[in-house]
């Protein structure tokens, strides 16, 4: 009984894992989609958002019935609390690549990004899939190092996040409202998918050690 108990658990880890996949190619083409005004892709992270939201849903069924079966303690039972918070924090991830686009098919077909924005946007793309890459190594090594790292990581984000709004609230910003709320919004889906990166990554941490990393600070 406990050997399956354990195969469940190890199954759980593998979900976890692959949503993390998931969601760092979601973000990917999403980020594509919106700065080329491809539609097709688009069309493919919206729909794909489905296969990440019904992994959540079967997870989350899974580790309520372990812990209702076998009443777990200590490590199992962190782990399977942890679980449950970081396969919602993964599922919400999913969800602004989703949002991403979303804004990419509903300019379609203009580019929903102005062009003196399309290297802060990539660069904001490509910071998030390497965040969201490192994630899925904590999650699948319980590398404690990296965890802690995100953090850092997760500066880089705010500081172009920062960037972009100064952009926007240039007095000179000639593109108008309604691109500066698509900008604005933009924004806030890259910031807030890394947010839910670095929670992840403290969910593991305390996984692990039976801590909050912030607590190590």
């Amino acid at each position: 009984m406990r050997d399956a108990f354990h195969d469940e658990l190890d199954s759980i880890g593998q979900t976890l894992i692959e949503m993390g996949n998931l969601v760092s190619t979601a973000v990917q083409l999403a980020t594509t989609a919106l700065l080329t005004a491809d539609l097709k892709l688009a069309e493919q992270v919206i729909s794909n958002d489905l296969r990440i939201d019904t992994m959540q849903h079967e997870l989350d069924a899974k580790t309520l019935t372990l812990l209702a079966r076998q009443q777990p303690v200590a490590g199992d039972l962190r782990t399977l609390i942890t679980s449950l918070r970081m396969s919602a924090d993964l599922e919400r991830m999913g969800d602004l690549a989703h949002h991403i686009a979303k804004v990419a098919r509903m300019r379609y077909p203009s580019a929903a990004v102005p062009a003196e924005l399309v290297m802060t946007v990539q660069e904001m793309g490509d910071v998030l899939t390497r965040i969201i890459q490192k994630t899925t190594h904590v999650i699948e090594t319980h590398d404690l190092e990296s965890a802690v790292q995100l953090e850092k990581d997760d500066d880089e984000m705010d500081k172009l996040h920062r960037k972009l709004f100064l952009i926007l609230l240039d007095d000179a910003w000639p593109h108008g409202i309604e691109t500066a709320i698509d900008m604005t919004l933009l924004g806030r889906y890259y910031e807030r998918c890394a947010d839910h990166a670095v929670s992840v990554c403290r969910r593991v941490y305390f996984l692990v050690t039976g801590e909050y990393a912030s607590e190590q600070a």
